[in-house]
This record gives structure tokens, C-alpha cells and sequence, in this order.
């Protein structure tokens, strides 16, 4: 995490106490893993659900960390050699940082959430936006309230754009993180049924979604899907500057019925030399109309969309031998497990569906997996595995079913055996799970 100011300037951002230290002092950067300390160093005692990096702080002040950021109640050394700034929240005190260093930054910052998409769209986004200047984007899932300042704390001066995905799976979390990022162009991909079991609801996956609006910077833009049932509301309550995106002729940047990837905006069509899946056309259509948001041209949105690589995990194609496995156990909700059963459904027999549990559905959870029966009937699958308690009601709705073939266990291992065989007589095999699940070491043993 880069940073340029004194512990003055940090002890005013965060709202704390500076203890010890020259208050002119400056400091460069941050670290939150103790381990990686040095002399040159600030260190955040951050606390999460299983740790406590309070507990890491004698071994820093070892190390003579350039400063450490700890709760008011931390009782700091008599002779501690490393100065302290005290804060209410260390957590707040990351966030402070991360909000006060983007908005001395020059870049423009898109911002993207959605229940399904936003990993795919921001890598999109981010090889369009690579064409045009230098650009920092959130690794991984960095894109929680830790994550998310994190990577905004890797801002430099060279910097032209900010691509900064924003997951959330309690209301609230949205307004939380967009809130530091301070979009200039925010994107919704969709609104669907994951985390329900805190989000209770759709309508409250739709109020949390659409939080990010509310954080944009002066003049910015709302980018959002008008395919998508609920975000389509936006065309009327929005008043703010948008831009929409689908396959609606409505929509701004509308998607053409076209073996390549193509769309219309303002009156042109725009034809791309790549294939996609109908889901992905959705991704690169906002990728698109964020980037056309952004100023950039449309020469460098069709080099920077043709230079896009998909992300490991997520309906990733795979070939062993003559069975093509299609490999997306990076994270499953309702929506996604549908569209990956569709897609199944359209690849080369034999199909295998390999299912495992969608997590986090809360009450819905019962009647969201017994839905999968009815779409893996609609798949053609001809062999079905299927994996973990949940899993148990989709495999009630099957196992009568005639000619299908259908094994259950609350572990793969259960039926892994017969799996291997299984791959071998060629065809397509679909992994698709909640990351919890561990789905690649199933992939791993074919």
C-alpha cells in the first residue's frame, strides 16, 4: 500500500493520536502482514473475524515499524521505539487513508458491483482502459471492505485509470466501499439471489446494489443493465447522467443478435472479432459503456476487448484427452448455476453436470436447489454428480427420473470413482459449486 505524508498528516486523516515520533516524519507505505515489517514501514493492527493483528505488534516493534496504527485501548510500551497513532476503529483508519489518497489522485475511477459478472466486467474493463494509459485494478477478490482499500492505497501518480470491483454480501456494504472509491463511472451488471442469507430478499439486494450511485463524483456516470428486471427500474428513477446496456433496443449500448460480439450506440454499429457466450456478451457490453463513459476511443475498447483473458475458475474450458471440462467452481449463486446448465446444454455430448452446493441462500436455499433439478432436465445432462447437504433436494427431484443417470454424496468423494469413468467416454463435463466446495481438487483428480 503506497502513501506519501507524515505522521501528522496520517494522525489528522485518521482522526487519531500521534504518540512518539517525529510528526514530520514521512511515510511511504503500509503493511498489514507483521511478518513483512520493516524500518521504512507503517503497520495497520487491523481485526477480523479470526484474527487480531493487534497481537502481531511486539513482534513489529522488533522490527521498528515507521509507525504503527492501533485501537486507543492498545497499551503502547514506555520504550517503545516505533511511534503510535491511536484511533477509535484501525479498520476506519484503513479506510480514511484509502478515501484521502484517491482523492488526491488524478485518475478516473470505474466502480463495479453486481450479483453476478463484476470479476469478468472488471477485467474487461481493465484491458480496454490498459490501451489507453497505465491503470491499477483490485487483484482477485480483493473487493470487501479490507479489499477494497487495499487496492486503492495502490494509486500512483502514473496511474490514469482505476478499474475497482465491489462485492457485498450484507446491505450496506456497497455505500460502505463505493464511498472511498468515489466513482467517476459506476457499474451495475445485475441484480440476482446470492447472499440471501443475509440479504433476505431481492428487493434488498437491489437497494444495496444500487448504493454505488449514490458515491459518484461530480458529474459522474451510472452504467447498468436494462436486460435486468429490477435495474430496469433505474430508466425511470435515476435522474442522474446514465448510460444502459443490453440487448434491449432501448438500452444504449444495445447487443446485436450476432455470432461475434457487435452493438449499436448512438446510431453506429460496432462489430468485434470475438466469440461470447450471451452472459459474457452482457460483461463486454458494460465493459463497453464504462469505458465509453470514460472518454476512451473506440479503437482502444475493440485492441483492449480482443486482449481480454478470462479469469481461472470461471466457466474456464479445459481439454483432457477428448472430454472438454468446463471449470467454474470459483463461487455459484442461483443465477450463475442456470446460465452454466444452459451452456452445458449447448456443448458436445456426452454432458456430465457435476454440481455441488450454492451457499449463503438462507431460507431460500431449498427451494433455489430443487429448482437445479428442473434446469439440469432442461441441459440434456446425461450423468449427474452431485455433492453437499444442500445438493440433497435437487437429487430428491431426480432420482426417479428414467434414463438419467444420478449419483449423490455429501462429499465428491462418494462418487469420484465413478466420475473418472464416467469422463472418459468424452463429451463435455461441467464443475459448478460454491467456492467453499473446493470443486478444483475434484477437476484435479480427472
Amino acid at each position: 500500500m503506497k502513501l506519501n505524508a507524515t505522521l501528522r498528516k496520517i494522525a489528522d486523516i485518521t482522526g487519531g493520536k500521534l504518540t512518539g515520533g517525529n510528526p514530520d516524519a514521512p511515510i511511504t507505505a503500509f503493511v498489514t502482514d507483521s511478518r513483512v515489517v520493516t524500518a521504512t514501514d507503517g503497520f495497520i493492527a487491523l481485526k477480523g473475524a479470526r484474527f487480531d493483528a493487534h497481537d502481531f505488534i511486539p513482534d513489529v516493534l522488533t522490527r521498528k515499524a515507521a509507525v504503527i496504527i492501533a485501537r486507543q485501548d492498545y497499551p503502547v510500551p514506555a520504550q517503545a521505539e516505533s511511534p503510535f497513532i491511536l484511533v477509535d476503529d484501525t479498520l476506519k483508519a484503513l479506510q480514511a487513508l484509502a478515501k484521502y489518497h484517491r482523492l488526491n489522485s488524478t485518475l478516473k475511477v470505474a466502480a463495479i458491483t453486481g450479483s453476478n459478472g463484476k470479476s469478468t466486467t472488471k477485467q474487461m474493463l481493465r484491458a480496454i482502459c490498459l490501451q489507453a494509459g497505465e491503470t491499477v485494478a483490485n487483484m482477485g477478490n480483493l473487493n470487501n471492505q479490507f479489499g477494497v482499500p487495499f487496492s486503492l492505497l495502490e494509486i500512483q501518480p502514473k496511474h490514469k485509470y482505476g478499474v475497482f470491483e465491489l462485492g457485498a454480501s450484507h446491505p450496506g456494504d456497497i455505500l460502505e466501499t463505493a464511498s472511498l472509491a468515489v466513482p467517476d463511472v459506476a457499474v451495475i451488471t445485475n441484480v440476482g439471489p446470492s447472499h440471501l442469507e443475509f440479504f433476505h430478499d431481492l428487493e434488498t439486494v437491489y437497494k444495496t446494489k444500487t448504493e454505488i450511485a449514490q458515491c459518484l463524483n461530480y458529474g459522474g456516470t451510472l452504467v447498468y443493465n436494462l436486460d435486468d428486471a429490477l435495474l430496469s427500474r433505474l430508466h425511470l428513477d435515476y435522474k442522474g447522467k446514465a448510460l444502459s446496456f443490453g440487448f434491449s433496443p432501448q438500452a444504449d449500448v444495445q447487443i446485436l443478435e450476432t455470432e461475434k460480439f457487435a452493438f449499436t450506440y448512438k446510431g453506429e454499429a460496432y462489430l468485434f472479432d470475438i466469440n461470447l457466450e450471451r452472459h459474457d456478451k452482457l460483461n463486454a457490453a458494460a465493459a463497453c459503456a464504462a469505458a465509453i463513459a470514460l472518454g476512451i476511443y473506440m479503437d482502444a475498447i475493440k485492441q483492449g476487448l480482443a486482449s481480454f483473458t478470462p479469469m481461472p475458475m470461471r466457466l474456464e474450458r479445459i481439454q483432457k484427452g477428448n472430454t472438454q471440462f468446463i471449470l467454474d467452481c470459483y463461487n455459484a449463486n442461483p443465477a450463475s448455476m442456470k446460465n452454466a446448465l444452459e451452456i452445458l446444454g449447448r456443448s458436445s455430448a456426452p454432458r456430465i453436470a457435476v454440481l455441488g452446493d450454492m451457499k449463503e441462500l438462507g431460507k431460500t436455499s431449498k427451494e433455489y436447489h430443487r429448482a437445479v433439478a428442473r434446469q439440469v432436465l432442461d441441459s440434456g445432462a446425461d450423468y449427474v454428480f452431485l455433492a453437499g447437504p444442500e445438493m440433497k433436494y435437487c437429487y430428491e427431484h431426480l432420482q426417479d427420473t428414467t434414463g438419467l443417470k444420478v449419483w449423490y454424496g455429501d462429499t465428491p468423494a462418494e462418487w469420484l470413482s465413478a466420475l473418472q469413468k464416467a469422463v472418459q467416454r468424452g463429451g463435455t463435463c461441467l464443475l459448478k459449486a460454491s467456492r467453499s466446495m473446493n470443486f478444483e481438487a475434484v477437476f484435479k483428480e480427472l
